[in-house]
């Protein structure tokens, strides 16, 4: 199976000149983590997520009406080529610690795959047990604290 099988098409994506506000109104209003940001030219630049907005520009205090999403993006980022198994593109997702790529032909972008996709087409729960494994085990817990509670005389 390959990745052209599965990915998908219709892909919502935003320029680097954009601001970091309608990015945010983009992921709210298609329900998605991350967009892809693109040239004028459909050339993939890189990715730009929730978490880039929160950290890269609300938490420093910048103005997210005023922030470019080329400011904040995440420039390089790993992708899939529509011809490639869908197999290897689990295993560049688990590597790449992602849930999701952007699928490329040429530099520009073509479609996104997630792990979702290829949950869906159902052939590949060995691998994509492994990448969701090698993905969540990266998301570290607190350690939990031992010892006597705190605050009292003793």
């Amino acid at each position: 199976m390959k990745v052209e099988d599965v990915m998908s098409r219709r892909v919502v994506s935003i320029t680097p000149g954009e601001s970091a506000a309608l990015a945010a109104r983009l992921l709210s209003r298609h329900n998605v983590g991350c967009l892809p940001v693109c040239g004028e030219d459909g050339r993939l630049r890189g990715m730009v997520t929730d978490r880039d907005i929160v950290l890269r520009c609300v938490a420093p205090g910048s103005d997210p009406a005023r922030t470019p999403v080329g400011d904040i993006m995440t420039p390089c980022c790993a992708t899939a080529a529509p011809e490639e198994g869908a197999g290897e593109a689990a295993r560049r997702m688990a590597r790449a610690q992602v849930r999701r790529l952007p699928v490329v032909r040429e530099g520009r972008l073509v479609g996104m795959v997630s792990l979702a996709d290829l949950a869906r087409s159902g052939r590949m729960e060995a691998e994509l047990s492994r990448a969701l494994t090698d993905i969540s085990d990266s998301v570290r817990r607190p350690a939990s604290r031992k010892g006597p509670a705190s605050g009292g005389a003793g």
